[in-house]
């Protein structure tokens, strides 16, 4: 690939993203596209807008990138929590690692690679791009330490704020946990695969092993019942009334002074007062006897204490351990009511399937990936094509088809991915949704580093398919010849991929197009419920490690790519801090369970990265080089044990030691029987019903449905209505729409 491809991808991007963010800041300020781009304001608060005409709404302006900047983490944690931050730690770990590298890759290793052989340079466009990476370099040359000891301070770098990363997230999560006072799934355990008994029911079986075994700990219980079609329809009544009651009131405005106001309403209809009551008690008064003859082999296990429930959900509870599967509750808003009713023995089949089937998955994309590879060669394109000979004689439509169109083609081949992996995660049966999200994110950053980085190579490369590795000692020397090859089509991947999907991402295209059918085309002027979107962990944080890992392994190989990598973690920082402040809400925490994926995903690029540049170094006939980069490959190796060991039980259980101190600080307050009230009404699956009788249904509201949205936010501990505190609107010149409270 000549460098004037890279320059054509890198023109054609940064026009894309002008274009994007100029038009995103225009949009954001029109009344008509409130619900797009600030669904958490509406959420939270509960806002209008109001239809004014303003020439400022029309012209371009940077106010919301100022906003994002200057929140501070400590207003992103009171707003949405401990994952939200989390994730722009791990955005800001690599904008730190990538400073480093790109200033070393570009002050150091690039003018190595550039002059490492003795040629006469020709004009910088006109250069093929393999003269600044590091095959350009002579073998046996000396100059090839250069690049062993960037990697080592690169790698060396990145280890020292992984750890200072880890050891923060790592108090940030016990204060997540000590700061739950009132959580009543520290007091919850999961009771999986209750034996089955013909003379009593699985609750009175519960209770009296529990009585039994647990007998100065046990509190009560809550059983599980095979209803989701039930609770479908109950959830699905509830949004509808919702529906109702948002548009039983419409907003009059009256524009002064260049603001404006609402005062009164337009009955278009009324809703009765007793209405929600009689019909809950018409259509749902009986579910009780509905749902005790469906009881299945799972239940909410109560506990005096917390230490006394995180006991029973870690010792055997029965000489089978097939039997009696304990495990530490989700949080009430976070449990997946609809896996609960699997039966405990089909679980590990489950898991054999799901895998199978993302591992066919992965296999069935080689095919779009070795078409996306063949359009990066345009001799191999045309003897498969021969009609496209004349056209691809022409300079600018090779550039176009080597340099962009690749890229693009394999980005759309991977928007499948995120979708089938979370498909697939429902069907393995975890109990909680922020369990379903960990376990798409972890498939997802497998199948995109797998297929962007390892097919790619395999496909456009010497090493063809995967049995060319006949040995694992050869395998460093293969992609030592392999990696170099592709470093073209990675800088332009970043380019594409990164930049492109940041401006669509902060645009939210999908529901723009949406908003705009529905509105100006369907003509529906009734404004539907709206459900607030939750962050798409499972896309994004795969997106970002993927980055990452592109930028360890070719940062000494193609330095280049380090100012794209970095560019592009400066932007995901700004767009994503926005998205969380205006678009995405938190329907449930995990409590920074990413940041394990994060540091074990930066690891495995640092190693891939080390033992491609051993390769290299092997094929450069450098054994200096070579020599030196063992070391750092075995210290790595020591620092993930260490830190596996020293930070990583932290994020499987609550310490004992805090859960006691916990106890013994609200037995001292008197805060115990008020816990107790509080479990006999957390978990529910029907949520109408709750509503109806909290008292006596043994059920809370709101739990399974994620549009009780505001409920959630303000029970969040340390959530302070300043955090949310949004603009005042005293005249025309506003950078976005016009928000009042109903």
């Amino acid at each position: 690939m000549e460098f004037s491809a890279l320059l054509t991808s890198v023109g054609i991007n940064i026009g894309i993203c002008v274009v994007l963010f100029s038009l995103y800041s225009i949009l954001r300020k029109q009344p008509s596209n409130i619900t797009v781009y600030f669904g958490r304001k509406i959420a939270t608060k509960k806002l209008k807008h109001c239809e004014t005409f303003c020439l400022d709404r029309f012209v371009p302006s940077p106010s919301w990138i100022v906003k994002a900047w200057e929140t501070s983490e400590e207003e992103i944690l009171a707003l949405d929590g401990l994952d939200a931050v989390v994730f722009l730690r791990i955005i800001v770990f690599s904008i730190r690692v990538f400073s480093i590298a790109a200033t070393i890759c570009m002050f150091l290793v690039l003018p190595v690679n550039y002059y490492g052989q003795e040629m006469t340079h020709k004009m910088i466009p006109s250069e093929s791009f393999d003269i600044f990476c590091i095959e350009n370099v002579k073998k046996n040359s000396k100059w090839l330490c250069v690049h062993c000891i960037a990697l080592y301070i690169i790698c060396c770098s990145a280890c020292v704020l992984l750890y200072f990363e880890y050891s923060s997230i790592s108090r940030l999560r016990l204060i997540h946990i000590t700061g739950s006072q009132k959580n009543p799934s520290h007091f919850t355990v999961l009771v999986q695969s209750i034996p089955w008994s013909p003379e009593e029911t699985y609750s009175e079986t519960i209770r009296k092993f529990f009585s039994n075994y647990h007998a100065s700990s046990y509190l009560s219980h809550q059983m599980i019942y095979r209803s989701g079609t039930v609770q479908k329809l109950l959830s699905d009544a509830e949004k509808m009334y919702n529906t109702m009651k948002e548009n039983s009131v419409e907003m009059r405005c009256q524009k002064l002074k260049g603001g404006c106001f609402c005062a009164g309403s337009t009955n278009s209809f009324t809703i009765l007062p007793s209405v929600n009551d009689s019909v809950k008690k018409e259509l749902y008064g009986n579910m009780e006897l509905v749902a005790g003859e469906k009881e299945c082999s799972a239940a909410f296990v109560f506990f005096k204490t917390r230490y006394a429930a995180l006991m029973a959900s870690s010792v055997l509870q029965s000489a089978n351990p097939m039997s009696w599967a304990t495990s530490l509750a989700p949080e009430p808003c976070d449990v997946y009511w609809s896996n609960l009713s699997i039966p405990y023995r089909q679980l590990w089949i489950r898991k054999i399937g799901t895998l199978i089937a993302a591992t066919g998955f992965m296999i069935m994309f080689l095919l779009p990936v070795t078409v996306v590879q063949s359009m990066t060669q345009l001799e191999k394109l045309q003897q498969t094509f021969p009609f496209l000979r004349g056209l691809l004689k022409k300079k600018y439509m090779s550039e176009l088809v080597t340099g962009y169109l690749p890229s693009v083609v394999l980005i759309l081949f991977m928007y499948l991915a995120p979708p089938t992996m979370m498909t697939l995660s429902s069907l393995e049966g975890p109990i909680s949704r922020s369990g379903r999200k960990r376990s798409a994110c972890l498939k997802v950053v497998y199948f995109t580093i797998w297929n962007v980085f390892f097919v790619n190579v395999f496909a456009g490369s010497a090493i063809g398919t995967l049995s060319a590795f006949s040995s694992v000692k050869d395998i460093p020397a293969q992609f030592g010849k392999a990696v170099p090859a592709q470093a073209g089509f990675f800088v332009t991947y970043v380019l594409s991929s990164g930049w492109a999907s940041l401006s669509c991402e902060v645009m939210q295209l999908f529901s723009l197009t949406w908003n705009f059918f529905r509105r100006w085309i369907f003509r529906i002027k009734i404004e539907p419920f709206y459900e607030p979107l939750a962050f798409p962990y499972h896309t994004e944080v795969p997106r970002i490690l993927l980055f990452g890992f592109l930028g360890f392994t070719c940062s000494i190989l193609a330095p280049l790519i380090t100012p794209f990598v970095l560019f592009y973690f400066f932007l995901a920082y700004l767009v994503y801090k926005n998205q969380i402040l205006n678009v995405y809400i938190s329907k449930y925490e995990s409590g920074g369970q990413f940041w394990p994926i994060a540091h074990n995903t930066t690891i495995f690029a640092m190693v891939v990265a080390q033992i491609i540049a051993l390769g290299v170094f092997g094929v450069k006939e450098s054994p200096v080089a070579s020599g030196f980069t063992i070391p750092l490959i075995v210290g790595t190796l020591l620092f993930h044990g260490y830190c596996r060991q020293r930070f990583r039980p932290i994020f499987r259980d609550p310490a004992a030691e805090v859960l006691i101190e916990m106890d013994r600080k609200d037995e001292e307050c008197g805060r115990m029987e008020e816990m107790y009230q509080q479990l006999r009404t957390a978990y529910c699956q029907f949520t109408l019903l709750a509503k109806r009788n909290t008292s006596t249904s043994g059920c809370s509201s709101g739990h399974d449905s994620e549009s009780n949205v505001t409920e959630l936010e303000s029970a969040r501990p340390g959530n302070p209505q300043q955090v949310i505190e949004l603009w005042n609107a005293p005249s025309c010149h506003l950078s976005e729409p016009v928000l009042i409270t109903k």
